[in-house]
């Protein structure tokens, strides 16, 4: 363990209460910054993020010659360069967590001729980057990487970008998303396809700025994204939702708390963000939604959560992309659940902050839960409500996800989950703790 890290024990709880007003989304926050930074005039954001992951990409943004400045807490400025204008930065860049930060800003600089050196903390330095680098050469762009495309990695912009036409290969919105930043300095029009329905908030906020972006969907599923390059990006006032992977936890946390009743406002409900909500509700979650309402071309809602007696379910395979980031707290509810949860299709954990499959299944066993780890998922067999033993201490891998599910856990088992680090947490929820406490939850401090 290292000397900075911070461990943390979740003890069994009362009932949790009250109101938690959960952060900014996290993807929805990196691509405002992104298409700020691209634009001609001043973007304002509220509500931002302001985690390290965030906070990083902010940094970079500024590093490429935009005006980026802080009003107060979740207001933000941004002036832009027009894209095409960003400039080569004087240091390297440094994405500490963030997969989504760092791959974003690939795209985004890959068809202007500069060139950036990425870098980040020692989990990102150990994730894929070929997937993204490898299909921005199409545009022109060229790159050096260590073995196996890991960072750091030296990217350097078309000089003269060509239009693409690509299929990504997997169910990544960062591949996706990276690729349609790209295009928007290519002359003519690029043409990106998927497989499956990835979280479509870059193509959502490309229209707001003005880029000529359609949608087609494919024959048996999927779509086909195009993008018209040489684009003028307008400024635009952009109101960033709360964020749905921060509220799975408070929101498990009160399903498994008998008694629980809490309130989450204004969080993002696009339907390709919703699976853990669908899932929890099949399992037969209390979850009620409340003045739902447009925010900047994302719909959001009020949700009511109420402790519930949940039962075992099979997760459609094709609701993975929808909620690829709340297995780990799924992998939770269904400890607690009666029967059997069976998961499948979650190849992509393996390559999340860290081979996240396996940290769950690990997590879980820790915990006394009889889980049965599969090639690309799990079958977790719940123990019923009160029935997780605990007292089990999780190797958190530097995953934020991985460390506030098992608190969680923590809460409602029979005997106190310990995580061996809470640090990173704050790349994406640093009000986590506080947040819960206020609640009720009782998360405590320990020598490890």
């Amino acid at each position: 363990m290292p000397a900075s890290a911070r461990p943390l024990r979740a003890c069994r709880s009362p009932s949790l209460k009250g109101m938690a007003t959960v952060p900014g989304d996290k993807s929805i926050s990196h691509r405002a910054l992104i298409l700020g930074g691209m634009a001609l005039g001043e973007t304002l954001i509220t509500g931002l993020l302001e985690a390290e992951d965030v906070l990083n990409t902010a940094e970079a943004v500024r590093a490429f010659g935009a005006q980026v400045v802080r009003q107060g807490p979740g207001g933000w400025k941004v002036n832009g360069t027009g894209v095409g204008g960003w400039r080569r930065p004087e240091d390297v860049l440094d994405f500490g967590n963030s997969g989504t930060g760092s791959r974003l800003m690939m795209g985004a600089m890959a068809t202007t001729p500069v060139t950036a050196v990425f870098t980040g903390d020692d989990s990102l330095r150990k994730r894929p980057m070929g997937r993204v680098l490898e299909p921005l050469k199409l545009f022109g762009a060229e790159y050096e990487a260590q073995p196996g495309g890991l960072m750091p990695v030296t990217l350097t912009g078309a000089g003269q970008a060509i239009c693409v036409d690509y299929t990504v290969p997997m169910a990544s919105a960062q591949v996706k998303s990276a690729m349609l930043l790209a295009a928007l300095n290519a002359p003519g029009r690029s043409h990106i396809s998927q497989g499956a329905l990835t979280r479509d908030h870059t193509e959502r906020m490309l229209s707001a700025f003005g880029a000529e972006v359609s949608v087609e969907p494919l024959p048996g599923g999927g779509e086909t994204i195009s993008v018209m390059g040489e684009a003028e990006l307008k400024a635009v006032s952009v109101a960033v939702p709360r964020d749905p992977s921060s509220a799975a936890f408070p929101l498990v946390a009160a399903l498994i708390l008998p008694g629980s009743e809490i309130v989450l406002p204004g969080v993002l409900l696009n339907p390709r963000r919703t699976g853990l909500f669908e899932t929890l509700k099949e399992m037969g979650a209390d979850i009620s939604i409340a003045n739902e309402r447009d925010s900047s071309g994302e719909r959001v809602g009020d949700l009511t959560v109420r402790g519930s007696v949940l039962k075992g379910v099979e997760v459609p395979p094709e609701r993975v992309p929808a909620m690829i980031d709340e297995f780990p707290i799924l992998a939770v509810a269904a400890a607690f659940a009666e029967g059997p949860t069976v998961m499948r299709g979650l190849e992509e954990l393996r390559v999340k902050e860290s081979d996240r499959l396996a940290a769950i299944v690990a997590g879980l066993r820790a915990a006394g839960v009889t889980v049965q780890e599969l090639e690309d998922g799990m079958v977790v067999e719940g123990c019923g409500p009160g029935g997780v033993p605990g007292g089990g201490t999780v190797t958190t891998h530097l995953d934020h996800r991985i460390a506030m599910a098992f608190l969680v856990m923590g809460l409602a088992s029979r005997k106190p989950m310990t995580v061996d680090d809470a640090s990173m947490i704050a790349t994406s929820f640093p009000e986590f703790e506080t947040l819960m406490g206020g609640l009720g939850a009782i998360i405590e401090t320990t020598a490890g």
